[in-house]
């Protein structure tokens, strides 16, 4: 029989029974940040689950993991804690239990509808890497910037590359953006400056560390998944003239560290399991740190639209999906960590721009414009990269037997550069 939970859920709602993503939110303007799991259109607030003591197993009981401001503390426990607060939620929340279903009290405190609460960032993020993993999205971007004998650099198919990012200004859903100042190329004479003339979102996905590892000794890279608490989409904001000047030699700075935004509910890994598919092969084949025995992606759809100030409606720009891939997660994880570098619970690593081969599918108006050489059309205007104004928002989802297992938006509007 599916499992099903006492609390209504709409078969499209991205938070069923099957799902319990984690957050943090806070039920009033006033009150303290506390930890949370979506159900539906409620959150549990788990302060008040564990304050009930409804945590009773050898882990969890004994623990105050969720009377903390966020999660970094439950993420570091590692997979036995997860294990059990699954078990736990989804027997507290079945239809068949009567200890929440049944006590109206303790339903009033512990469940607050979703659309009145604040909702913050679900960990303190001490380092956030962002890497470079999609095949599609290198071979476009090399196409672009390199031409056609060689857009894809020799090391690429060797080892996930990444850029160490600025963790301070990761924000929430929902988070206005200023336009970024800063230095384009030179055309004429000195460099421009002023607010970015090509600013761009990035269509990725994110996965959040458990626990880390000690400096000196690496994460073997088929047990990486151990120390993935879970995934949440991201837009890695991208000033694309800023980024084009500057990034020789050293890589992206001032065209990426203005702002990242990532989805507020994080969708554990034993939720998107039923979801696992196979990786593309990879030729030629890695080094032996990062030859996994199973190598799976995850089948998350995603879809990005971009709503204009003037405009009532988003429009759809692209429909991509996590599957595609190059480099997996856990690879990811396992190669940051070869040097003997430690990673610590609630570290961000981004998957980098998710293209897939098809036109529609690419991750970003770098892409589907062709630097800005084929303009898009939004419900009839033409447009080329973001305009002040513009609201972007990510959605993903697993598609399950009569549900879905959704990560709810990703969003941010674009306002104007400061005087």
């Amino acid at each position: 029989m599916a499992l099903k939970s006492f609390i209504e859920v709409h078969p499209d709602s991205h938070f069923p029974i099957q799902n319990l993503p984690y957050g943090v939110f806070r039920p009033r303007p006033s009150a303290e940040a506390r930890p949370g799991v979506a159900i539906g259109d409620y959150v549990l607030d788990l302060s008040e689950v564990q304050s009930a003591g409804l945590f009773d197993g050898p882990i969890l009981g004994k623990s105050d993991c969720f009377l903390q401001p966020n999660l970094n503390k439950f993420m570091g426990m590692g997979r036995p804690a997860w294990k059990e607060a699954r078990f736990a939620l989804q027997k507290l929340l079945s239809s068949t239990e009567p200890t929440l279903r049944d006590n109206a009290s303790l339903r009033e405190q512990a469940l607050v509808p979703l659309n009145k609460v604040e909702m913050c960032l679900p960990m303190v993020i001490g380092d956030y890497t962002d890497f470079f993993s999609s095949m599609h999205h290198a071979k476009n971007c090399g196409l672009i910037f390199r031409g056609p004998e060689t857009p894809i650099g020799e090391n690429w198919f060797h080892l996930p590359i990444a850029y160490h990012g600025r963790a301070s200004s990761i924000v929430i859903s929902g988070t206005d953006l200023i336009r970024p100042k800063g230095q384009g190329h030179p055309s004429g004479g000195s460099p421009y400056f002023g607010p970015s003339r090509k600013l761009d979102f990035e269509l990725e996905m994110a996965a959040i560390v458990g626990p880390g590892n000690e400096l000196g000794k690496p994460v073997d890279v088929n047990e990486a998944a151990d120390h993935i608490f879970g995934l949440v989409i991201m837009n890695d904001w991208s000033a694309r003239d800023i980024q084009a000047w500057e990034y020789v030699p050293l890589g992206p700075f001032l065209g990426k560290s203005f702002g990242t935004t990532i989805s507020p509910w994080i969708v554990t890994l034993d939720a998107l399991e039923p979801f696992a598919c196979d990786a593309p092969k990879q030729d030629p084949p890695p080094l032996p740190y990062l030859a996994e025995k199973i190598s799976n992606n995850y089948d998350i759809s995603l879809e990005v639209g971009i709503k204009p100030a003037e405009q009532k409606n988003p429009c759809i720009v692209t429909r991509s999906n996590l599957k595609h891939l190059y480099w997996t997660l856990t690879q990811q994880l396992a190669h940051h960590t070869i040097n003997g570098c430690n990673l610590r619970p609630g570290d961000l690593l981004g998957t980098g721009t998710i293209s897939g081969p098809e036109p529609e599918s690419f991750g970003c108006l770098l892409e589907l414009t062709w630097n800005g050489q084929k303009p898009l059309s939004l419900n009839g205007k033409t447009h080329g990269f973001l305009e002040d104004g513009d609201e972007v928002t990510i959605t993903g989802y697993c598609q399950g037997d009569g549900y879905k297992v959704g990560f709810g938006e990703c969003s941010g509007k674009i306002l104007p550069s400061s005087p």
